[in-house]
């Protein structure tokens, strides 16, 4: 295995599926035999997944909603999404715990570093659901800050397109695909990856990113085994 501990970022919206809004038990289900694939191999696997499928703090924020209630709604939408995640991977045989930023021990763990750690090396997938905990942070802050205290060897971002390119390659098709970029090279080029408290917090730790296509059965497997898939964000 090219890596033995990932940290998985995925968006709320993946789990839409199809479908507008909400939770396509479809998908759901693709995403949990892809991540059990890779358990199978031996590969520690820890979650972190957004809640804009449901609801996101900043679109309640401009909408004229206070920002810190709104993001506060946009953590319980990570949970309700950790718990459906959760409940997919359990239907597959994969043992899971669900750790939460906030406090919500009637359906899920407090996040504790050392519990989490504790589950990976138990073979169990731990899903990190509330954010950092806080407002005003992304999921992308949370899924960086997450595998730095968890010590991930990489954080694999899944997304509905293969890759970054030079510019969106769904209204761009003259774009062209970087298999390998600095995070020098990102920032000089204005690529958006992350959110920039996400990405400067992975460089300074020297954490690398791969961007890769999530919906495409087998790439993660495929990431995992050191493929090139997707493009890989070092330094």
């Amino acid at each position: 295995m090219q890596y033995k501990r990932i940290l998985l970022k995925l968006s709320g919206e993946a789990l839409m599926g199809e479908k507008q809004y909400g939770i396509d038990p479809k998908r759901l289900k693709e995403y949990a035999e892809e991540i059990g694939s890779v358990i199978e191999k031996g590969v520690e696997v820890a979650i972190v997944i957004g809640g804009g499928n449901i609801f996101r703090g900043l679109a309640g924020a401009s909408s004229g909603m206070d920002r810190v209630q709104a993001d506060h709604m946009g953590m319980l939408a990570t949970v309700i999404n950790g718990l459906a995640l959760q409940s997919a991977l359990e239907d597959e045989g994969i043992e899971t715990r669900l750790q939460s930023a906030i406090k919500i021990n009637e359906v899920a763990e407090p996040f504790i570093r050392r519990r989490a750690v504790r589950h990976l090396e138990k073979g169990r997938v731990v899903i990190f659901g509330g954010g950092t905990g806080n407002p005003y942070f992304t999921t992308d802050s949370a899924a960086v800050l997450r595998a730095i205290e968890i010590d991930a060897n990489v954080i694999l971002k899944g997304t509905r397109v293969d890759g970054i390119y030079t510019s969106d390659p769904e209204k761009n098709k003259d774009a062209t695909k970087f298999d390998f970029i600095s995070f020098e090279d990102v920032i000089k080029k204005g690529l958006k990856v992350m959110d920039t408290t996400a990405f400067t917090l992975s460089q300074e730790n020297e954490l690398p990113i791969i961007v890769f296509d999530m919906n495409k059965p087998g790439n993660l497997l495929k990431v995992v085994l050191g493929e090139n898939i997707g493009t890989k964000v070092n330094l």
